[in-house]
C-alpha cells in the first residue's frame, strides 16, 4: 500500500553562474500542500535576461508570467490550464 502524504511541503533553490561557458541561471520553487509556487531566470546569448513567475494549483490551474529585460516596459503574461490528474489508489 502506497501511503500519500496530505500536505506534501518543499522548497529549493540553486543558481550557475559559470564565466567559462557562459552559463547564467537561477531557480527557486516552493510547495505547501497543491499550491506550487516558484521562478527561473536565464541569460541568453544576446544578454537579454529572461525571467518566468510561475504559480500553480489544483483551483485554477498553471500561470505564468514571462520578463525581458530588454523590454521591461511590456511584460508577457501567459496562462495555461491542465485537466485535474491524481492517481487513486485501489485495492487488490
Amino acid at each position: 500500500m502506497i501511503k500519500q502524504n496530505d500536505h506534501p511541503r518543499y522548497a529549493f533553490e540553486y543558481g550557475v553562474n559559470d564565466p567559462h561557458t557562459g552559463d547564467n541561471k537561477h531557480q527557486k520553487e516552493e510547495r505547501d500542500g497543491d499550491v506550487v509556487k516558484g521562478e527561473y531566470s536565464l541569460v541568453e546569448p544576446d544578454g537579454n535576461v529572461r525571467t518566468v513567475k510561475y504559480y500553480a494549483d489544483w483551483e485554477t490551474g498553471f500561470h505564468a508570467e514571462v520578463i525581458n529585460s530588454r523590454d521591461q516596459v511590456h511584460a508577457t503574461k501567459i496562462t495555461v490550464s491542465y485537466t485535474h490528474l491524481r492517481a487513486h489508489e485501489t485495492e487488490a
